[in-house]
């Protein structure tokens, strides 16, 4: 059974590695919100900081059924698969479009109409990748949040993300599609690894953990594990993880996760293990939101909005 949890001195030697070694491999995100930010405001105090700090960090780029017309999807994800191929590095993409998105939390709640618009709307990511590589990280919070669902749309969530996996199984070979699990304070262990199994995780990658939250890799890893040990006992097969690091590095406040003060940059991205990525999936600096039912989001601007204070409080970790 694989096995990802890595000591502490390890962590604290990985996460000094300069940047340009610790994320080489992966695409800098030319798009990123924090790099128009800078490229607008180059007199601003602050643009030298966040520009290295954050708009140079390789990051991923996050596509929606609002991040572009629905007749250039496919067109635009294909420029940068290839744009990242050129530069010999692998791209890290979010689908985050399923119907009923973020039905709990409220914040970025939207997604497809219905399931034969996500159905079109995937084919075309799947299309634009084709059969150049790419880390797929697929639909945020989808799996861990069905509780505010019926058992129908239950039921047609996870037929969605069936359909999905063996799509980019078929369609774009090179793709490594990561599934995701929520974070480890949401769901007990055995029961994500229930919802995974039923969601298809055989024939993919592995799961993500964490993204847009701020729980440490250690406890990141040690959730990863409780899960894989559950796949392997019920269904003989383990996988493998990312964690997105971008705003761990001084852990969570568990149940403040919208726009929280004193959290920090975590681990650049990189490779822990063959079987454990450190990703930024969220881009530090991106709003959380500007107000949730559940959640106080700290006068944040609209979810997904880039705001230089946010940014520049995880990079000073205040």
């Amino acid at each position: 059974m694989l096995r990802f949890i890595v000591g502490v001195a390890s962590l604290v030697v990985l996460a000094v590695l300069p940047a340009a070694h610790a994320g080489d491999a992966f695409y800098v995100n030319p798009e990123s919100t924090a790099a128009q930010w800078v490229k607008h405001n180059p007199q601003a105090a602050d643009a030298a900081i966040i520009r290295v700090a954050i708009a140079q960090v390789p990051s991923a780029l996050w596509l929606t059924g609002s991040s572009q017309g629905s007749d250039q999807l496919e067109a635009r994800v294909e420029r940068y698969v290839s744009a990242a191929a050129t530069a010999r590095a692998t791209p890290i993409l979010v689908a985050y479009n399923l119907p009923h998105r973020d039905c709990s939390g409220g914040a970025s709640a939207g997604g497809a109409a219905d399931a034969t618009a996500y159905r079109a709307w995937i084919g075309q990511l799947i299309n634009g990748v084709g059969r150049k590589p790419a880390i797929i990280i697929l639909e945020p919070d989808a799996l861990p949040d069905m509780q505010c669902l019926s058992q129908s749309q239950r039921d047609e969530r996870l037929a969605l993300f069936n359909y999905t996996v063996a799509a980019f199984k078929q369609r774009a070979p090179q793709a490594d599609v990561y599934l995701d699990a929520g974070n480890a304070h949401w769901k007990p262990a055995a029961q994500m690894a229930d919802a995974l199994h039923a969601a298809g995780i055989k024939n993919a990658r592995g799961f993500a953990l964490n993204v847009s939250n701020f729980y440490t890799l250690d406890q990141s890893c040690d959730y990863a594990d409780r899960i894989n040990a559950r796949l392997f006992a019920d269904h003989a097969y383990t996988k493998a993880v990312v964690v997105d690091t971008s705003r761990n590095g001084n852990g969570a406040v568990p149940g403040d996760w919208c726009n929280p003060p004193a959290r920090k940059l975590g681990m650049l991205p990189h490779a822990v293990t063959p079987n454990l990525l450190a990703l930024w999936i969220k881009l530090p600096g991106n709003s959380d939101g500007a107000s949730s039912p559940i959640a106080d989001c700290h006068g944040g601007p609209a979810a997904g909005t880039f705001s230089a204070p946010l940014a520049l409080r995880l990079i000073e970790g205040k």
